[in-house]
């Protein structure tokens, strides 16, 4: 062949490829990413290219169509087949993600979109790197009947062998219905869009045939259902934006894997800072409230706080901070939800998270000031027993550093789930304000004094006494359950320092195919 003709035919494949990309780039095309817009979402690729660092997104099978030739679906077809694979990076650490294109067929897995998704996974258990899912669809694609079903059933085997290997984060930007929703539940954080995304195993339709309920999608399985009533969720968002852009930020303070640290960054905090204000922020009044919020954002690095499942349980706060640079899980009863009290939702919600954090090797802080299990007939009736087992289990099975410091109450039962030395918490401070003991004094009083309690003056005595002997940190720390009572301006350099002396703790659990959770 002729030189020039030789380069003609190669300008003429450049150029077919260059608009076989520009087709696959389009989805499902300019009318479907304009009604995309126009109900406030971004398109799959859009979303990528704010999730990810500028120009760092390299793409997988942007040409695989589907395969069907059932119901005329042979002479419908768009290159990708609605979803967009492949890796990136976020602050220069490198992640898989997968993005469901809602303008090819409503995003609906197919055979050949389950296979992408499956690729994705696989390679990044392999490389040893986190997959971020971002899900817009509308379910199983029906012109492929089991094959569909198939593709989702192989994602979820892959999302089960992927937990705890590396992290996985689950992004509801749309519909997510049926079986959809099972991949995202195998995740260890889902994150919503409020009023464009919602899940549920069944439609506000089927829920109406078979119970005669009357239910919008939103109430059903909307944002806020998710993340203040079912605990699916662990946050949700205004737009996309902010909610890519919170992805980033969560990013950031995740290992990569489980093989690897949490990642160090350099901080402008010093770890011997002083926070002065805590030493007056637990009331005189042991019955009146404060924010344990306070206490949390004020022994982190430059006051950085990512909450997990804010609005879900709110006696119990969990979620990442900064030490020195280095990514710590914290676990923290409120004292203004509930006095503090554990149930069954707080118990579920931080046994996850504990579990989440031992998984990852992320160490933990645990901020105590529990007054014990909340009673009642719903909450024995609801498996609190259970519930609050698993909380024990969690920290009794974790092997990361836990260092616990107990700001005011630590009575009874959840004085044992709360991290204590005899679980194997490697530091356990307490403030001056401290009062560990099995109960309150005036309860207490009430059984050891029975006969007495007609006569007010002998019934405050008891009282006094008791206060005097368990209204303090002092006969826990002289039975060595304590390692040391410290002023609360003092908790930030002690924690550091904690921190710094644990970073090498090698710990092991006897060897055991798995444990049973209490579930």
């Amino acid at each position: 062949m002729p030189r020039g003709l030789k380069g003609f035919v190669l300008k003429d494949i450049l150029q077919q490829l260059e608009e076989r990309r520009a087709q696959a780039r389009l989805g499902g095309g300019k009318k479907r990413i304009a009604v995309q817009h126009a109900k406030g979402k971004l398109t799959a690729r859009e979303r990528i290219s704010l999730l990810l660092d500028e120009d760092s997104f390299e793409e997988f099978d942007m040409f695989v169509a589907h395969r069907c030739t059932d119901f005329g679906m042979e002479d419908k077809g768009f290159p990708g087949d609605g979803v967009v694979t492949g890796w990136g990076t976020i602050n220069g650490r490198k992640t898989f993600v997968f993005a469901q294109d809602f303008t090819v067929f409503g995003g609906s897995l197919s055979e050949t979109n389950a296979k992408k998704i499956c690729k994705v996974q696989e390679m990044a258990i392999k490389h040893g790197a986190p997959v971020i899912g971002l899900n817009d669809s509308g379910g199983a694609r029906i012109q492929e009947g089991v094959v569909s079903l198939g593709g989702y059933a192989d994602v979820f085997q892959n999302n089960i062998l992927a937990s705890g290997v590396i992290p996985q984060i689950s992004v509801i930007m749309g519909p997510c219905a049926g079986g959809a929703v099972y991949s995202p539940a195998l995740t260890d954080f889902i994150f919503m869009v409020r009023d464009t995304s919602y899940m549920f195993v069944t439609g506000p339709d089927v829920v109406k045939t078979v119970t005669n309920e009357i239910v919008t999608a939103e109430e059903l399985g909307g944002a806020k259902t998710h993340t203040t009533k079912s605990s699916v969720a662990d946050g949700a968002f205004d737009n996309d934006m902010e909610a890519l852009a919170e992805i980033r930020r969560l990013f950031d303070f995740l290992p990569l894997n489980n093989r690897e640290k949490p990642p160090v960054r350099n901080v402008f905090d010093k770890s011997d800072r002083l926070e002065k204000s805590l030493d007056t922020l637990v009331p005189d009044n042991p019955n009146l409230p404060y924010d344990m919020h306070e206490v949390i954002t004020k022994v982190a690095d430059e006051g950085d706080f990512y909450e997990i499942q804010k609005d879900f349980a709110k006696n119990i706060l969990t979620g990442f901070i900064r030490m020195d640079g280095s990514t710590v899980g914290v676990v923290a009863n409120q004292p203004m939800v509930l006095a503090g009290c554990l149930d069954s939702d707080s118990s579920r919600k931080a046994a996850r998270f504990v579990r989440f954090c031992d998984a990852f090797s992320i160490p933990i802080l645990t901020l105590v000031d529990v007054p014990g299990f909340l009673p009642g007939t719903a909450q024995e009736h609801g498996g609190i027993i259970k519930h609050g087992a698993k909380l024990l289990y969690a920290y009794g099975e974790a092997t990361v550093p836990k260092v616990t410091v107990i700001t005011r109450k630590a009575y009874g039962g959840a004085y044992d789930v709360m991290a204590p030395k005899h679980l194997r918490g490697d530091l356990n401070y307490a403030w001056p304000s401290a009062q560990i003991a099995v109960m309150g004094a005036k309860g207490a009083v009430e059984i050891l004094y029975r006969k007495d309690l007609k006569d007010a003056k002998k019934i405050a005595k008891h009282v006094e006494d008791y206060e005097k002997n368990f209204a303090n940190p002092f006969k826990a720390a002289e039975k060595g359950y304590i390692d040391d009572v410290i002023m609360p301006h003092s908790t930030r350099k002690r924690v550091c320092r904690a921190f710094a002396m644990l970073k090498d703790k090698d710990l092991k659990n006897p060897w055991k195919k798995h444990g049973n959770l209490p579930l």
